[in-house]
């Protein structure tokens, strides 16, 4: 099957790009992870993650946490975690309604990208989930297309620290700035309300100046 459907091919025609785009096709994109983008993915500490639920509406979600968060199981499989979020799960309530899912991963201190397409299912295997302490289920996506992207247009940042959040070998973390906003408490799992009662409860005034100082 064509990695193109019909409304990429007349936009590439309309552009001018039909052989370039072909040549990509034949060339670039791979339905396998060779060793150079298994070092690249496993040295990522995050990657950006997007999903569709069942209607077709898109998220795409930022996913931090240790470096090599997304293991890649062979080359046809990666993993990777899902730790403690807003409670929303879209991305992985749309895993379990659609299964299609992309990944972006990318470098912004030595510019560099790559995509990965795949379909994804989710586990709360504890051997699984035993491999990255912390996390609430295991992501398992079978690789339908990976390929490398032009890194262009890539901002050049230098990376400074990792997020405090990250779960440590233990599983544990920091409380979440924003589950100690005071309207917040009523609504919080059982599990989360002494912790951020025990941290101190703040209101959304001043949950939003750490947001703006970066603290949050």
């Amino acid at each position: 099957m064509s990695f193109y459907g019909n409304e990429q091919r007349a936009l590439q025609s309309r552009f001018d790009t039909s052989n370039l785009a072909a040549v990509f096709e034949a060339t670039i994109i791979t339905d396998s992870i060779d060793d150079d983008q298994k070092t690249f993915i496993e040295t990522r500490d995050h990657f950006f993650l997007s999903s569709v639920n069942a209607d077709g509406w898109p998220t795409v979600s930022y996913k931090g946490g240790p470096a090599g968060m997304v293991r890649v199981v062979d080359e046809h499989t990666v993993e990777f975690p899902s730790y403690d979020g807003n409670g929303m799960f879209l991305s992985m309530g749309n895993i379990e309604s659609a299964a299609k899912i992309g990944l972006l991963f990318i470098d912004m201190v030595t510019p560099q990208r790559l995509r990965l397409q795949a379909t994804a299912e989710l586990s709360d295997d504890p051997d699984a989930l035993a491999q990255w302490p912390g996390a609430q289920l295991v992501v398992r996506a079978t690789v339908a297309n990976v390929f490398p992207n032009c890194a262009r247009y890539i901002h050049h940042h230098e990376r400074v620290a990792p997020s405090k959040y990250v779960p440590d070998a233990a599983g544990d973390q920091p409380v979440a700035t924003w589950k100690r906003i005071d309207v917040i408490q009523p609504f919080l799992p059982d599990r989360d309300q002494g912790p951020a009662a025990d941290a101190g409860t703040i209101t959304a005034d001043e949950y939003g100046q750490h947001l703006a100082n970066g603290t949050s």
